[in-house]
């Protein structure tokens, strides 16, 4: 994912930038309104994060020209509390709108909010199944081996957002935003405790697993066949 931050306070706009890169994203940064036009025109971003008091040009205008051209998400950021200030916002097509003062954390994720509404939803598939593990998605099963086996809830959205994708590792935040939804750091090490509860319910010697393989430095993945 490529974010846009377009933001003349440079402390603001270094902060939000660390806390995306930090999750994965790439992003690049305008300091003013016409560069943030400049940007958006020759690159392909999957949001635009636009503060609405700019130099050169207002992020209303900024926000009005991407909107002629592009339906790209765009979040407004501004120190504006006025209802009327952001219902123009919102008119003029912001998916979202931050007021500040606001913590980089809120603004990661209102990104990543704004991004899963973006996505097409693709057609759900009724089962999940990887090497012997299979999940039945309607039914809200899981067998290993042929075995039932009872999982919670948590347990089998953490299985079943691994095994779809064998082989990728997981960070424990994105294993945390699969299956609680928004994400907060300081919650991260409780994926552990998951995974290990995990590991006792279907691994045949969760002391050496077979199926849930940890990547030391990121999290945790489903074993390639």
């Amino acid at each position: 994912m490529r974010v846009l931050v377009v933001e003349d306070e440079e402390p603001i706009a270094s902060a939000i930038e660390r806390g995306l890169i930090k999750i994965g994203y790439a992003v690049d940064v305008a300091y003013d309104g016409v560069e943030a036009l400049d940007k958006a025109g020759v690159n392909n971003y999957d949001v635009i994060c636009l503060d609405l008091n700019l130099p050169r040009m207002d992020g209303l205008d900024v926000c009005r020209t991407i909107r002629r051209e592009s339906d790209i998400p765009v979040i407004m950021l501004t120190a504006r509390v006025e209802e009327q200030d952001r219902l123009i916002g919102l008119e003029l097509g912001a998916d979202d709108y931050i007021v500040k003062p606001f913590s980089p954390r809120e603004v990661v994720a209102r990104v990543r909010a704004v991004l899963r509404r973006a996505q097409p939803a693709p057609s759900a598939p009724e089962t999940v199944t990887a090497a012997d593990v299979e999940l039945d998605l309607v039914r809200h099963a899981a067998t290993v081996a042929g075995e039932a086996v009872e999982l919670t809830p948590t347990e089998f959205e953490l299985l079943r957002a691994m095994a779809a994708e064998p082989g990728r590792a997981f960070s424990r935040m994105e294993l945390l935003d699969a299956t609680q939804g928004e994400a907060y750091e300081g919650y991260e090490r409780t994926i552990d405790t998951h995974v290990k509860n995990l590991r006792n319910k279907i691994e045949p010697d969760p002391k050496s697993p077979r199926y849930i393989i940890t990547v030391y430095g990121v999290g945790y993945k489903f074993a390639e066949d």
